[in-house]
């Protein structure tokens, strides 16, 4: 970026609003850094991904990322042929089990309280997935520090080096109440992001959305494409401004000849 001429600035934002349009009308933002500096910004592009917010499940948190993972396309081809269990929190749990099914033969579901209906029961054994109803206490951590075992309420162990479980994606908001941005609820109550149209265009003028702070499921590739996009639109409209001022100015000159 800055061998094309851009700024980095290194900092916590912790407020950003409009301000006061230019003398000629054009769009201004403020944006304040935890340090106490201030920048001044034409447009914005708010690029702040999300928030992975798992269940209260003890011994979750500490396995994130390694034996606890939520999705096979990111994860999978690592964790593949290892012994899997999939923590339910809801119905989307029950098409992660069987995505998984397809990189381990050894697969247990624990429902964990959702209701699983006979039908999907019948093609979890066609699959040879194990169900466990009995709900799960925590997560038991191995000598190696990966996950030997998940625990259940009746003090039974069930062997296991990684654990499935869908998070809420939660948008990244912190800082940025002061642009107002609208948001959105994903389906099934699985998480919140910013509302955006075509190119990460919002309600508010001025201000851009990209990657996963708009597009929750996008992985690295949509995301940096959404990003790209959302650049050049932002730079159409800043060239649109530029013109428009620049036409203004030069009103008055031909006006004279």
């Amino acid at each position: 970026m800055r061998g094309y001429g851009g700024l980095v600035v290194a900092g916590e934002v912790v407020s950003a609003a409009p301000a006061a349009p230019a003398a000629d009308g054009d769009l201004r933002f403020t944006v304040g850094l935890a340090d106490g500096s201030t920048l001044r910004a034409r447009r914005v592009l708010v690029a702040t991904g999300l928030r992975d917010v798992l269940p209260g499940l003890p011994g979750l948190t500490e396995h994130w990322g390694r034996g606890v993972v939520h999705c096979p396309y990111c994860h999978g081809w690592e964790v593949r042929d290892e012994p899997i269990g999939v923590l339910a929190v809801g119905p989307a749990s029950v098409h992660q089990a069987l995505l998984f099914r397809q990189l381990t033969d050894d697969l247990v579901y624990f429902s964990h309280g959702t209701e699983l209906d006979e039908e999907t029961r019948a093609r979890f054994a066609a699959r040879g997935i194990q169900v466990v109803d009995t709900p799960v206490d925590a997560v038991v951590a191995a000598e190696d520090g990966g996950i030997a075992a998940v625990r259940l309420a009746d003090g039974r162990s069930v062997a296991r080096r990684v654990l499935v479980v869908a998070t809420t994606l939660q948008a990244r908001t912190e800082g940025l109440e002061g642009l107002r941005l609208p948001m959105a609820d994903l389906p099934g109550g699985m998480g919140r992001h910013f509302a955006s149209a075509m190119a990460g265009v919002t309600e508010v003028p001025g201000v851009w959305v990209a990657g996963n702070a708009a597009d929750p499921m996008a992985q690295v590739g949509a995301s940096a494409a959404a990003g790209a996009l959302a650049g050049a639109h932002l730079n159409a409209h800043l060239v649109t401004a530029d013109t428009d001022a620049a036409l203004t100015a030069a009103r008055p000159a031909l006006h004279v000849r």
